[in-house]
């Protein structure tokens, strides 16, 4: 098992952006007045943000990065490390982190790279920069996590569109020898990853006139080929058959106890799966924070986001010991164990569609 530990690394600060534009699933009209409160009340999402046609993933993380360095006082020139994770990215090439490393003036002596995760996306993404700056003595990176996933949804697909909202957050971190080690389990199962896929537009299915025609799949389903297909009992399972075992064997392997952390932070999944979650692992509400109602699913950037809504303040004012879980599409899963110690947290902040990035020729 991927299990392992990174000393020397501390989170200095987080920041969050969303799209200005709100969705409201009581709105939804695709079903009946009767069904929107049911899945309302079974997804836990009443509101979204999502994109407007022409804004991305990176523009969402961009404006959080730079709000981010401004509240910290760091210097594009000081940082040399970004790591940018998201499943929506700019183009197929090039890499977004390397238009990001560009729009942000960071230097060329920045390493840029790219990770193609969605929900378990943050947990990864820190465990693969923080490897960095240890292994390295970089002095300060920037992990850029987030996700649109309305892009890819069918209004038609009562599975998917009412559930996914999209944002872009960034978290600093810096060298700091003698910090409390980020404790790690990650654990993957391709076995399942017809689960969730799209399954049209990669290179082992070309995109073609096909691939754009819509199909019923069950009962309020459809979709095309180039839009998100999601198999809800397939992910409720996995997630109850998976996610709490890694999270005792993480516990266990390192000698720590449940009690012992401030927050447990699960991916914003939907909240039948976390509720269940929750009372499997018998944590007490309080301690489990939710960003689902107001924001959907934002897929890997849905950790960061309930960390600067929900726990802020107390992120900001003392040190925190905290669980998160991260789980879904891949099939990709794992926990960090990280104690902060009193970081910089930016209020949310949305964003107007922005102008387009692409080159006209």
């Amino acid at each position: 098992m991927a299990i392992f530990e990174i000393p020397d690394v501390r989170i200095a600060g987080l920041s969050a952006c969303v799209p200005k534009k709100i969705l409201s699933n009581h709105d939804y009209d695709w079903i009946t007045q009767k069904e929107r409160d049911q899945l309302i009340q079974m997804i836990g999402v009443e509101t979204r943000h999502v994109a407007e046609p022409g804004q991305t993933t990176s523009d969402l993380c961009f404006q959080s990065a730079e709000q981010l360095m401004e509240r910290l006082g760091w210097l594009p020139g000081e940082i040399k490390l970004l790591v940018f994770v998201s499943q929506s990215r700019d183009y197929i090439i090039p890499s977004t982190s390397a238009i990001l490393q560009d729009r942000l003036k960071l230097p060329k002596t920045c390493m840029a790279l790219d990770i193609n995760l969605g929900c378990s996306g943050y947990v990864y993404g820190l465990s693969v920069i923080s490897s960095l700056i240890r292994a390295t003595g970089i002095q300060k990176g920037l992990l850029l996590v987030g996700d649109l996933s309305n892009v890819t949804s069918c209004y038609r697909d009562k599975s998917t569109y009412p559930l996914f909202g999209d944002a872009g957050t960034a978290t600093a971190l810096e060298y700091k020898p003698g910090q409390a080690p980020m404790q790690f389990n990650l654990q993957t199962d391709g076995s399942g990853y017809e689960a969730i896929i799209i399954r049209d537009g990669g290179v082992r299915n070309l995109a073609d006139k096909k691939s754009f025609t819509i199909k019923k799949y069950g009962d309020g389903i459809y979709h095309n080929r180039l839009q998100i297909a999601l198999n809800g009992i397939e992910v409720f399972n996995f997630s109850l058959r998976e996610v709490v075992p890694n999270i005792k064997t993480t516990l266990k392997h390192f000698n720590r106890q449940t009690d012992e952390f401030n927050y447990l932070l699960f991916h914003q999944a939907n909240r039948l799966i976390n509720e269940t979650l929750r009372k499997m692992l018998k944590v007490d509400p309080s301690r489990v924070p939710y960003s689902l109602h107001d924001f959907g699913n934002t897929s890997c950037s849905s950790i960061p986001l309930t960390m600067v809504t929900q726990i802020g303040s107390e992120l900001a004012e003392k040190p925190q010991k905290l669980l998160l879980s991260a789980f879904g599409i891949g099939l990709s899963w794992g926990t960090a164990l990280i104690e902060t110690d009193g970081i910089v947290v930016c209020e949310l902040t949305d964003q107007e569609a922005a102008p387009s990035q692409s080159n006209p020729t």
